[in-house]
């Protein structure tokens, strides 16, 4: 192995414990609400001018940075779709729920939004993003094995809404969801036998919509521990909706009636 690649093998080594940000948008956000978790700081020369507020942070910071060929940030990103800038940061920290203090988010009305089972990161990221583009400040993660937690893909599509919303994590899931009961309707989903939208009970409590695995959606037992179901009714010929699709459309009808 020549010298060079040397460097880069131990470089990738070095990176393994790492967060991959990659984007303009998601690398912003995380220089916005994380400077410190970001330890490395790779460009391409059309992005020069773009990063240079980021590169003068991580100066100071004595962290490096440098601009690269597009084939080097390609492996670093480890993906040509990187938009042509990458963090590497460490990874955010995803607070364990406190369901009993949990109760004092309805105060501020919002939706809360719980994921128990989605599976791919993807989709992950596209729910955070839709999530932080409509002002959905905190999102739940069960403790469901099928969860996927936030990923280099899932940070690429959600172009900064994983380090604009706060992110939890759920340790006892069903328990904590009738802990929620108490200053949140918790309303499920499901792709059929559900109630319309429309039909949703208006209530004093806020929504925590809780959504479940892309193929098998939500489990028996969380659809028991939900106060109410409801299903998107298409008008074609396809059965069913993307997760995150799904999402998004449930996202702007609760946020635009005020949860």
């Amino acid at each position: 192995m020549r010298p060079s690649e040397q460097r880069r093998a131990r470089a990738a080594e070095s990176y393994a414990d790492l967060q991959r940000v990659a984007g303009h948008a998601a690398v912003q956000a995380l220089f916005e609400r994380s400077p410190e978790r970001v330890q490395r700081l790779f460009f391409d020369e059309p992005s020069k001018a773009l990063v240079g507020e980021w590169c003068s942070v991580l100066a100071n910071a004595h962290r490096p940075y440098r601009m690269v060929p597009p084939d080097e940030l390609a492996k670093v990103a480890g993906t040509p779709m990187h938009g042509g800038v990458v963090a590497l940061a460490t990874p955010k920290p995803i607070a364990l729920l406190d369901a009993y203090a949990a109760r004092r988010w309805a105060d501020d009305g919002k939706l809360l939004l719980v994921l128990d089972g989605i599976g791919n990161p993807q989709n992950l990221g596209a729910i955070a993003r839709t999530a932080a583009f409509f002002g959905v400040t905190r999102m739940v993660l069960s403790d469901n094995p099928a969860q996927a937690a936030p990923s280099d893909a899932a940070y690429r599509i959600a172009e900064g809404g994983l380090d604009r919303i706060d992110l939890h994590r759920s340790g006892a899931f069903l328990r904590d969801l009738r802990t929620l009961r108490e200053t949140y309707l918790v309303v499920g989903t499901a792709a059929v036998r559900g109630d319309s939208l429309a039909a949703l009970p208006r209530d004093k409590r806020p929504v925590a919509l809780v959504l479940g695995n892309e193929e098998r959606g939500l489990p028996p037992a969380t659809i028991n521990a939900c106060e109410a179901v409801v299903t998107l009714a298409g008008q074609g010929a396809i059965q069913s909706l993307n997760v995150s699709a799904t999402a998004a459309i449930l996202i702007h009808a609760l946020v635009s009636r005020g949860s």
